[in-house]
């Protein structure tokens, strides 16, 4: 009987791993999409901290080259068009890099989503095997008592027709 209640709790323990393992892909969900978050806000941040960089990084060149005289040359001018779009570019690419870090991350929480109902699907259909497997337990233990014993009985007799050898003659 021991291995029959054993069916019937393998079959909850079963459920219950599949919701188990959903419960920490979810999780996992949840963490992936705080670090996208995360990532958003520091590539805003550094993108703000390269602005300021990049004003920093204007101004004295501009300060250089009017040291130097060459304030109104248009190759200074060509020099500080040139330095200001490098420093946009650096920009750009800081949000582009945090953009593309982020949604990684946000795909990364999805697919740990699926897996985990996966993993609660796959738990299910462990525990209606085993649920199956239980049924036929109890069918097969039940099948002597419902046909007699496999043989047909015999008013009076009492032993189903059946014949025992007793080793005293034919």
């Amino acid at each position: 009987m021991g291995a029959i209640f054993e069916s019937l709790s393998g079959a909850r323990g079963l459920r219950t791993e599949g919701k188990s393992a959903q419960n920490i892909a979810e999780f996992n969900a949840k963490v992936a999409e705080q670090q996208a978050k995360a990532e958003e806000l520091r590539s805003g941040f550094d993108q703000i901290q390269q602005a300021k960089e990049a004003e920093r990084i204007k101004s004295l060149l501009s300060a250089r080259i009017g040291a130097a005289g060459g304030a109104g040359s248009p190759v200074a001018l060509d020099i500080k068009l040139e330095q200001a779009e490098e420093l946009e570019l650096e920009n750009l690419l800081i949000g582009f890099e945090g953009q593309v870090k982020s949604q990684r991350l946000r795909s990364q929480a999805t697919l740990s989503r699926l897996q985990g109902q996966l993993a609660k699907q796959r738990g299910k259909s462990a525990a209606r095997r085993a649920n199956i497997g239980f049924g036929l337990s109890l069918a097969s233990l039940a099948l002597p008592f419902i046909g007699g014993f496999g043989g047909t009985t015999t008013p009076g007799l009492g032993t189903g027709g059946a014949s025992f050898p007793t080793g005293l003659g034919p």
